[in-house]
């Protein structure tokens, strides 16, 4: 029987050797500056048997960051740890794009440097709270809302940031569009209460998010530029009067520019089938998320859901998992309690099969 998961795979301009794709995770191992270090390299380099590697969401400028020890892309000394990392991953052969991430209203002033504002769509606080070094556990800053200016000039950032990450030696870049993020805080009409041209219908909430994309495709090729999208996410206290209807529009939008590819997680709620909605509305090129085995993952290429399957969680211990899914290997379990800890542990220390 053919393995789809293991056969090549083009996605725009990125080429991949297999169609297993390590997908973003907040690790909050970078320096307190947002610098990568070593520790990082080693990281990324062990898993670069993946078909493609995408990095964990970095912010484009010092008010984009939303938690400690999370990687920027806005510096010169950013730039030259990230291209310690995409070395080391394509030194073993690997492709690896960056999720470029602007958390908006997502952190606190105790995470960013001093005087760095928190902004976002409007002036709503989320609910919850946010881990910081500085004073623990912290309710999130109520931000100041973007003025028309400001967010052209956001704009203008993600694709100053898409040229640093190529740069730092990055194959591409990809949008983070959900989590609760800024992108998703423009589309999600329980954050967004504008007036301007990025407000009111989905088809202008979306507006954003489609604007970095195109500021990201004219810095690099609309073949290096991906978008991950969750519809029906409430994570960071993100909510929408008709989320599917919302995420449609965008997909809609996002399919006339040609992009590498859709990165689009399963949704959490029941009433929407993710995958059909993404294949419906952008077409081709699809990653698919969340919740895969071996066998699912087969499955969902056989019936064509996605092009490739991105897995998280699994490549936390097991940085060879694309062999130990080819070869039937047992798949080693995480440490829940370092996931973002500072230091090798739980982080570096895995060992290959």
């Amino acid at each position: 029987m053919t393995r789809q998961l293991f056969e090549p795979l083009e996605l725009g301009a990125l080429r991949l050797a297999n169609r297993v794709v390590m997908a973003p995770m907040t690790r909050n191992r970078a320096e307190a500056d947002g610098t990568p270090g070593a520790l990082m390299a080693d990281y990324y380099g062990q898993r670069a048997g993946a078909g493609l590697i995408v990095a964990e969401g970095s912010w484009p400028s010092a008010n984009g960051q939303a938690y400690c020890r999370q990687p920027g892309i806005a510096n010169a000394a950013q730039v030259a740890g990230w291209r310690r990392v995409t070395d080391a991953v394509h030194a073993r052969g690997g492709c690896i794009v960056l999720q470029i991430m602007h958390g908006g209203r997502i952190g606190s002033h105790h995470i960013k440097p001093v005087g760095v504002e928190t902004v976002a769509p409007s002036a709503l606080r989320a609910a919850g709270e946010v881990w910081t070094d500085a004073a623990g556990l912290q309710p999130y800053d109520d931000p100041r809302e973007l003025t028309t200016a400001e967010v052209r000039d956001v704009v203008a950032e993600h694709g100053r940031a898409a040229l640093l990450a190529r740069e730092a030696g990055f194959d591409g870049v990809e949008l983070h569009g959900t989590s609760g993020y800024l992108p998703m805080q423009f589309l999600s009409s329980g954050s967004n209460r504008r007036s301007d041209a990025y407000g009111g219908a989905a088809a202008e909430r979306a507006r954003f998010a489609i604007e970095c994309l195109q500021a990201m495709a004219a810095a690099i090729g609309a073949g290096r530029v991906g978008l991950r999208l969750n519809p029906g996410n409430t994570y960071n206290d993100t909510s929408d009067e008709d989320s599917e209807a919302t995420h449609a529009e965008l997909m809609r939008q996002a399919a006339t520019l040609d992009l590498a590819y859709l990165h689009v997680m399963r949704s959490p709620l029941a009433t929407i089938e993710a995958f059909a909605l993404a294949r419906r509305h952008f077409g081709a090129r699809l990653i698919v998320n969340d919740g895969f085995d071996c066998d699912a993952a087969e499955a969902a290429l056989a019936q064509g859901s996605g092009d490739a399957v991105s897995f998280a969680r699994h490549f936390i211990a097991n940085p060879d998992l694309p062999r130990r899914l080819r070869d039937g290997i047992a798949l080693a379990r995480f440490d829940r309690r370092t996931l973002y800890t500072a230091g090798a542990a739980g982080y570096s220390d895995y060992p290959s099969a």
